[in-house]
């Protein structure tokens, strides 16, 4: 069996791991039995299944299960069975479909299984597709490489309801500022936030204001629809450049200059907008450190070194030093408005250094800040940095979906995760 690499036009590629279709057809899905079909289940609306059970083999005894999810995308396992799984027979076609939350299946016109992607995965940096098994194929044929996010349909994901629009910008000091990191055309993403965290006790009474800072699509069309969903919520904040990562410290700039400057917190917060804050319980956390102390919170990191080589590659033009300074991990972290401040004044005067991993320059900065005045430096690892813990501050790598569910789950009162591995 050889691997079967496929691109599009520009050159890009995407990979999957398959899975084995030859055998008989005796086979349903295991999770399928006395299940009630309600969103933990469902994936872009078809059912969730990542276990297959043979039907056909009378002794229970002998009744073998494997979790093919598993081989589908690639993990190392020791196989339960020897038989391959019993889909379909002779020639057929395989359809596989990237979604907006996960994969769906197709053999032989009839939908095998769908599951949701793993934590962190972005599909835009997906490289090959890898067909590999007991399988003989005969030709691939690939429609539709994605080039832009796959939250990309705003007409299907936004709700222009006016209960989402926010409340006019407080006269008065405020408690704690959010800037929340988007890509123009995240429209699920964001509309996810507006339904779920940014519907938080706190913020509806504006205690804690929340903004999205986007820059600008090379695509007009995709500029023109975030314009429109700008002007008719009212909480993004557009900035005049292009949307670059090496650009993106310039959006961690003027959430700090939105922070101090267009409302007076005492606290301002950067997260991504795949990030999902549990309000009160961050300012509670807030709150066991004294006001009188200069603060900066998050997942912190110790004597990081800049990788000097593949895709992340830090030059030592960019980077001379050896080590970074301490500094909190992007998807979620606080500082007091002093050091906002001083962000802001350094930056007006033309003497703040700017580095293009923005976590790393929040870090450097707050350590300038440091050497005249001391910071007070708290770590806690529930601002989590992949995927989700019980008991969160912050999770991270969370899909429009699963932000839906961290938020009814919520609201039962427990801090669980949602599609935890």
């Amino acid at each position: 069996m050889r691997p079967v690499d496929v691109n599009d036009e520009n050159g890009n590629s995407f990979e999957v791991v398959d899975i084995l279709l030859t055998g008989s057809l005796h086979a349903k899905c295991v999770e399928w039995d006395n299940l009630i079909f309600d969103d933990d289940c469902m994936v872009d609306g078809f059912v969730k299944c990542e276990k297959w059970i043979r039907s056909d083999i009378v002794d229970s005894k002998e009744v073998k299960t494997t979790s093919w999810f598993k081989r589908f995308i690639g993990r190392e396992q020791k196989p339960e069975v020897t038989w391959p799984f019993p889909f379909v027979e002779d020639f057929f076609i395989l359809t596989i479909r990237a979604g907006v939350d996960g994969y769906h299946v197709i053999a032989g016109g009839r939908h095998v299984t769908s599951f949701p992607y793993r934590m962190g995965f972005a599909l835009e940096d997906a490289t090959g597709l890898v067909i590999k098994g007991d399988l003989d194929v005969h030709s691939v044929y690939a429609t539709a490489l994605p080039s832009s996010h796959p939250s990309f349909s705003p007409q299907r994901v936004l709700d222009m309801s006016g209960k989402w629009k926010v409340r006019p910008l407080p006269k008065t000091p405020i408690h704690l500022f959010i800037g929340v990191l988007s890509a123009t055309n995240h429209f699920a993403e964001r509309m996810a936030i507006r339904k779920t965290w940014m519907q938080s006790s706190a913020i509806k009474s504006s205690d804690v204001v929340a903004r999205f800072f986007v820059a600008l699509n090379p695509r007009k069309e995709v500029n023109a629809i975030m314009k429109k969903e700008a002007e008719f919520f009212g909480d993004i904040v557009v900035l005049p450049f292009m949307d670059r990562y090496e650009l993106v410290v310039l959006k961690t700039l003027a959430i700090c200059e939105f922070g101090v400057q267009n409302v007076t917190a005492a606290y301002v917060m950067k997260c991504d907008d795949d990030t999902f804050v549990r309000v009160d319980t961050v300012l509670k956390e807030i709150e066991g450190i004294s006001h009188r102390r200069s603060l900066y919170m998050g997942n912190l990191n110790l004597l990081h070194r800049p990788l000097r080589r593949g895709k992340w590659a830090v030059t030592y033009e960019e980077w001379p030093e050896e080590v970074y300074p301490p500094y909190a991990n992007g998807p979620g972290y606080i500082i007091s408005s002093d050091i906002a401040n001083f962000i802001v004044s350094q930056h007006a005067s033309q003497s703040l250094r700017l580095f293009k991993m923005e976590d790393v320059s929040m870090g450097m900065w707050v350590e300038q800040f440091n050497s005249s005045t001391p910071v007070q430096y708290s770590h806690n690892w529930k601002f989590c940095q992949y995927g989700c813990m019980e008991n969160y501050y912050t999770a991270h790598y969370q899909s429009p979906r699963q932000m839906i569910c961290l938020w009814d789950k919520l609201g039962r009162g427990h801090a669980h995760c949602c599609n935890f591995r």
